[in-house]
């Protein structure tokens, strides 16, 4: 592991961080040393998928857990099929493990599809003990943005397109960053760190944690929404287990806002379905999404 990270840091760039120029899905380590407020030393990283897991259509799921070594992975779109536009993909699993290929890698083909480079980042989990459970996750968000940002000319990129998008407590983290760029959540680390770190615009799919329900749902207080709030597109459905009232709310936060939003709300569908295929009108989401991002000129 530690070799690989090395030759992951040998092509760099003065003064930002170090990137593998040449192979497109090599990982790149977010942090030059220890992640912020980790300690030296975690449990190694593991796959913690049981034989006999939930399947989702009839596939199992990836469940990567104790990540400490958070990365991103970037996938340049076709040449043929490349717009300039680039998307961060946030994986969800209750900022326990993160389901990598249900919500990561498979997502990440589908962008890739209609012409958007997907860059899967691999944030920390589980929730570090004495703090919030996002906040970890929202520096290796953060950093991955502005890394992204830093390297937009090198990697094709255009800086004012580059959005996230993500599941469950990735819907959350994605919340989180198009709400929370002003100040930064770590201590810049080099001169990437002094590049915006807002989202351009945010999908957030069946995202977890928006609103405080014994508060009468409420928006969750790290998140404050103002006119400066990325704008969304929301995906949800009204059997999600996590409780549909929270993107109905967060939408209407949105709304009052004046942030440009788009929500799609299906009467069936359930919670971590993926774009994988099934008889629910909600499998369409992907086709929805894409609609919207041309609309709104992220794609062109």
């Amino acid at each position: 592991m530690r070799t690989l990270l090395f030759l992951a840091l040998l092509t760099f760039m003065p003064g930002l961080p170090a990137v593998s120029a040449t192979a497109a899905d090599s990982p790149i380590p977010l942090w030059p040393g220890t992640a912020p407020g980790d300690p030296v030393t975690m449990p190694a990283e593991k796959d913690t998928t049981r034989e006999n897991g939930e399947l989702v259509s009839g596939r199992s799921v990836i469940r990567l857990g104790d990540v400490s070594v958070p990365t991103l992975t970037l996938y340049r779109a076709p040449k043929e099929k490349a717009t300039g536009a680039s998307v961060l993909v946030l994986p969800g699993g209750g900022y326990s493990i993160l389901a990598m290929d249900l919500e990561g890698t498979e997502i990440c083909e589908w962008l890739n599809s209609i012409g958007v480079t997907a860059v899967l980042v691999k944030y920390r989990v589980p929730v570090r003990t004495g703090r919030p459970r996002w906040e970890a996750p929202l520096q290796d968000a953060q950093r991955a943005l502005s890394v992204v940002r830093a390297h937009a000319a090198e990697w094709r990129l255009d800086p004012h397109r580059i959005g996230v998008l993500g599941f469950s407590a990735g819907g959350h983290l994605a919340a989180l960053t198009s709400t929370r760029f002003e100040h930064r959540s770590y201590d810049a680390v080099d001169a990437a760190d002094r590049i915006s770190c807002r989202p351009d615009f945010a999908l957030l799919i069946y995202p977890a944690y928006l609103t405080v329900e014994m508060e009468g749902d409420k928006i969750a207080p790290e998140l404050t929404i103002t006119a400066q709030t990325s704008p969304t597109f929301l995906v949800q459905a009204e059997d999600d287990s996590v409780r549909v009232e929270t993107g109905l709310f967060y939408y209407a936060a949105l709304h009052r806002a004046k942030v440009s939003a788009e929500m799609h709300l299906y009467p069936a569908g359930g919670h971590g379905y993926g774009l994988r295929p099934s008889r629910n009108l909600i499998a369409t989401w992907p086709r929805r999404a894409e609609e919207w991002l041309r609309s709104q000129g992220w794609i062109q």
